[in-house]
């Protein structure tokens, strides 16, 4: 098993330390969250999901979504493509244009819109078509010595499990690591995170020496130290565990480094949080309305478990203006403990288990390479 005190999770020459990556969210991660996040603690913070075809056409939000915020390094973008020649053609672009300085690929998402076009946690089940676009990616990036990595999910569902061969493909391509949500696209967020299969992968990829970060279930610090002992895992990806709380990352790098965790945040000490939130919101945007609307679906996370009168939450919640929330900001009982029972737990979207939306026939033949046109693949940022 691997220490989480002596492990060294390194990207290109550089190390991540503490081994803690920010995992790729839609329409959460931007460059304004991001920056939230490193202020709190070292680590990875990759960019928003971003369409590789949307990428090489240089649609304006996906450029801004590329865009790293002020001082941010190494700079981490996450692509997606259902087909190699447009992944190819983004990571020369993102390489050549000195963009980046580390390229994941999606093959996790489990969103309806992503898997019925056959991408995202859909595609590792056609293993060729997998093989042909890691590939791909791969050596586009290898002149520049820029690492691409993989983050993926176990399978679509209990009965197409996909993990260890797409692992095994993953590592043959020589990607950097590959990093495992353990939860099937049919599970979406629900459930429990199948940590077993961590470790699995982890003994699967150990004679090719590629490294496996873990994913799921990731609440707390301890969660953190106890998924890299129980697995061996190099590492681990924090995805909903930092909504609305993204000193979630202060608590991690104080436990890695063996000191005492801070103590979690006061409800005014939350409210100052909120509304840096939205300054760098409103600053990523180079607009304050559309800041404060993005902050909105915040709200919730942030203020999970803590007393706030109605008119507050509901006003913060349909905030347009940076001085309207400070306002209310001020007006919240400040004094109040973190509620760690209730505001440490899940966070999110939490669903049941449900089929996949799949391509017409997608399961019929793993080795078959579909055609998928310009106009099946996701558009836009």
């Amino acid at each position: 098993m691997v220490s989480p005190q002596t492990s060294r999770l390194l990207i290109g020459q550089t190390e991540i330390s503490p081994p803690v990556v920010l995992a790729p969210m839609a329409g959460i991660t931007n460059a304004a969250f991001r920056t939230l996040c490193r202020e709190q603690g070292a680590g990875l913070f990759v960019s928003e999901m971003v369409t590789a075809r949307a990428l090489v056409e240089r649609h304006p939000e996906t450029l801004r979504m590329i865009k790293p915020a002020p001082g941010e390094t190494p700079r981490s973008v996450q692509l997606y493509a259902v087909a190699p020649e447009p992944l190819r053609d983004a990571v020369l672009m993102l390489c050549s244009e000195g963009l980046v300085d580390h390229i994941d690929l999606n093959f996790g998402c489990p969103v309806p819109k992503v898997t019925r076009k056959g991408g995202g946690s859909a595609l590792p089940y056609k293993r060729r078509l997998f093989s042909a676009i890691v590939s791909a990616a791969v050596d586009a990036a290898q002149p520049f010595d820029i690492p691409v990595t993989v983050k993926m999910r176990k399978g679509i569902d209990d009965d197409h499990l996909t993990f260890l061969e797409a692992g095994r493909i993953a590592a043959d391509a020589g990607v950097h690591w590959v990093s495992l949500h353990g939860r099937t696209a049919a599970q979406m967020y629900g459930g429990k995170a199948d940590w077993n299969a961590i470790a699995a992968l982890v003994a699967e990829l150990q004679p090719y020496g590629t490294p496996v970060l873990g994913n799921g279930d990731i609440w707390s610090a301890q969660d953190a130290l106890r998924m890299m002992e129980e697995t061996g895992c190099a590492g681990v990806v924090v995805g909903r565990g930092c909504l609305g709380r993204p000193w979630l990352f202060a608590e991690l790098a104080a436990a890695f480094a063996g000191r005492p965790i801070p103590e979690a945040p006061k409800l005014a000490e939350v409210g100052g949080v909120m509304l840096r939130h939205a300054h760098l919101l409103a600053s990523y945007f180079e607009d304050e309305l559309r800041g404060c609307r993005d902050f909105r679906k915040h709200v919730a996370w942030y203020l999970k478990g803590f007393s706030v009168k109605n008119h507050l939450r509901v006003g913060l919640a349909e905030v347009s203006t940076l001085a309207e929330m400070a306002t209310m900001i001020d007006e919240l009982e400040g004094d109040q403990d973190f509620p760690t029972a209730i505001a440490t737990g899940p966070r999110g979207r939490t669903t049941t288990t449900r089929a996949v939306s799949l391509p017409e026939n997608w399961l019929l033949d793993r080795d078959a390479m579909p055609f998928i046109s310009a106009d099946e693949a996701i558009s836009g940022g």
